[in-house]
């Protein structure tokens, strides 16, 4: 009896931490929420409150019309950021699929020691090499005529460059773990290598697929500094990461509008989230056993 009571009370603890620890993550994204929904002398008073006492849409629609940004809107904001966002996780997809399945499934000489630079490359922050590749960039536009600099090129470029080697070893390890022996009895049945990799490796790493292309996407969304550095000097190619520093004025700042731009940049990635979710449930079930 004293065991099952005892049982009984650290479960109960379990639930208590975990509702805790919740409650610490979520916390922030509720103070955002509400603050966007907050007009202004809620936001600025010295006695703020838990719960908003008058709702409004007001920083919304400043937001969405544009108000703040004199130049450009909120939507140009939106369309460049899908360009370079969705651009690189397709390019980073496909180049990481390739490049898992040469390492993985081939022998050649230096592979090892790819394996180990992609490694290395992670342990570098991008900060810390933003103005070597901002120079090399302006260098090789001014050679090739290619608008590497303040476009949304070099952006892509560079989130894409970023991207593949984590992306290629997280899939590295999923195509490891396809047994070979399913690609070798499609062979004896008369396969072909294209038919192997689509029909046989393809379902079966998707969930690996949808994952790295997760982070790969969290990643170029959220991506400020080099968004910012190469892009500093056409404020039309802006995406949404930047245009949070118009509201950053002199003397005060939109804590409303900001609060309500952070809250309308994270809806794409949870839709994104949402989206390739069915895909990574349905990517389990799919594969292939010969019987």
């Amino acid at each position: 009896m004293r065991h099952r009571l005892l049982k009984k009370a650290g479960r109960v603890g379990d639930y208590l931490a975990a509702a805790a620890i919740m409650l610490f993550a979520l916390f922030p994204v509720y103070w955002v929420l509400t603050t966007a929904l907050k007009p202004n002398g809620e936001i600025f008073t010295r006695d703020p409150t838990l719960f908003p006492r008058e709702l409004t849409l007001e920083h919304y629609k400043r937001v969405l019309s544009g108000v703040l940004i004199p130049e450009t809107s909120f939507w140009s904001f939106l369309t460049n950021s899908l360009l370079v966002t969705l651009g690189s996780v397709a390019i980073a997809a496909v180049f990481s699929l390739l490049a898992a399945v040469a390492v993985a499934r081939f022998r050649f000489r230096l592979r090892t020691a790819f394996i180990v630079l992609l490694l290395v490359i992670q342990m570098v922050p991008i900060e810390a090499l933003i103005i070597s590749i901002f120079v090399n960039f302006h260098h090789l536009g001014t050679a090739t005529s290619l608008p590497l600099t303040g476009s949304l090129l070099g952006v892509l470029v560079v989130y894409t460059t970023v991207a593949l080697p984590i992306t290629i070893l997280m899939m590295r390890s999923f195509v490891a773990a396809v047994p070979r022996e399913l690609e070798e009895a499609a062979a004896i049945d008369g396969a072909t290598r294209w038919t192997v990799f689509w029909r046989i490796l393809m379902p079966l790493v998707a969930p690996g697929l949808v994952a790295t292309s997760i982070f790969a996407f969290i990643t170029a969304w959220n991506e400020f500094v080099v968004a910012f550095t190469f892009l500093q000097s056409n404020t039309t190619s802006f995406t949404l990461p930047i245009s949070l520093k118009y509201y950053f004025g002199r003397v005060t700042v939109e804590w409303g509008s900001i609060m309500a731009a952070s809250t309308l940049l994270t809806i794409p990635v949870m839709v994104f989230f949402l989206f390739v979710q069915r895909r990574m449930v349905s990517g389990l079930t799919m594969g292939a056993v010969k019987g």
